[in-house]
């Protein structure tokens, strides 16, 4: 399979179904590094990534460890096909006559993909956060909680206030992704969803400088000759090593992203007026670790992703589909 000839629409067929599986298999354990990294000194709820799971299953139910799910699901599937995508379309235009790229050139076409794909990461982040913090917030408070897949409905004060930071409501409510939308476009507008978007450019731009590169340098290594793919479980062991590697590295911008993204908080957690304001609260109050919440978790959740990412990006379900299911215009 020539990458010349592979058209945009099956790019965004294989980025789409590739971000659909991965969520659906590693959502739980995002959703413990979300809570992990929301935790402030002398308030934990979680004492680790296995407690955080086990007592969620325990209070929340099954379908509480997908609490934000959904949103995921509907957005990841623009978002991981503009990602890869544009690695590609950068990774065509900064070759030249078909010779490879210089490690310099792989993380300009890396910086690219990770500066287009926050048009759609950033309010999907926004929205997700706020579902899947509302059980730790619930959890500190002692308060009980129904929990279904699409909604919560809470019986807690500080989950149930107005996103604009308006008067406590104390009355039961059902929280949906559709309403906390609506209710940030009507306070806030459009700003009101990108909220934390420097933070999210400053993970995932980084991210994106050093997965790329170093996913295509080792899918390269297993590549039987020059002209020949590299197997399929060698694209997925590629694709969970840079991965891992990139999430962890860029994990301290991460917990700044979710810190700043989370409309509610508990009793004596602080806001944050920016990025500089985050970090420095952070860093005295916590110290250095509290830039590390949640790597292991998200180590965990990138590399499978990135793996199941890369094996249909290169195996070309794709390209299978609109060959065989499709209208001819689609595969122009």
């Amino acid at each position: 399979m020539s990458q010349q000839q592979i058209s945009l629409p099956a790019k965004l067929i294989n980025g789409g179904i590739a971000g659909i599986v991965g969520v659906t298999c590693v959502f739980p354990i995002d959703l413990a590094k979300t809570r992990l990294q929301n935790q402030r000194s002398g308030q934990q709820v979680y004492k680790s990534m296995m407690d955080c799971l086990v007592k969620t299953l325990r209070s929340e139910g099954y379908f509480g460890m997908y609490r934000g799910a959904a949103v995921n699901l509907t957005l990841v599937t623009p978002e991981k096909a503009i990602k890869l995508a544009a690695n590609d379309f950068f990774r065509h235009h900064l070759s030249k006559d078909g010779k490879g790229l210089t490690v310099f050139k792989e993380m300009l076409a890396g910086c690219g993909a990770g500066m287009c794909q926050v048009i759609i990461t950033t309010p999907m982040e926004m929205l997700k956060i706020q579902l899947q913090d509302a059980g730790r917030l619930a959890a500190q408070q002692k308060k009980p909680v129904m929990m279904s897949p699409t909604k919560l409905v809470v019986s807690n004060t500080v989950l149930s206030r107005s996103y604009n930071s308006g008067p406590v409501v104390s009355a039961a409510r059902a929280v949906s992704a559709t309403q906390i939308a609506k209710e940030l476009l009507q306070t806030q507008g459009i700003p009101g969803l990108y909220r934390g978007l420097g933070a999210t450019l400053m993970r995932d731009v980084p991210f994106s400088i050093i997965y790329f590169p170093l996913f295509a340098n080792l899918n390269r290594l297993g590549k039987p000759g020059p002209d020949q793919s590299s197997p399929f479980y060698w694209a997925f062991l590629s694709g969970c090593v840079a991965g891992s590697t990139a999430a962890v590295a860029v994990n301290p911008c991460d917990v700044v992203k979710t810190r700043m993204q989370s409309l509610n908080k508990g009793p004596s957690e602080e806001s944050y007026d920016g990025v500089m304001d985050c970090v420095s609260k952070i860093m005295r109050k916590e110290g250095p670790t509290g830039f590390l919440k949640g790597a292991g978790c998200r180590a965990l959740v990138i590399a499978p992703l990135f793996g199941i990412a890369q094996v249909m990006y290169f195996v070309g379900v794709g390209e299978y589909i609109l060959d065989n299911f499709s209208p001819s215009f689609l595969s122009v």
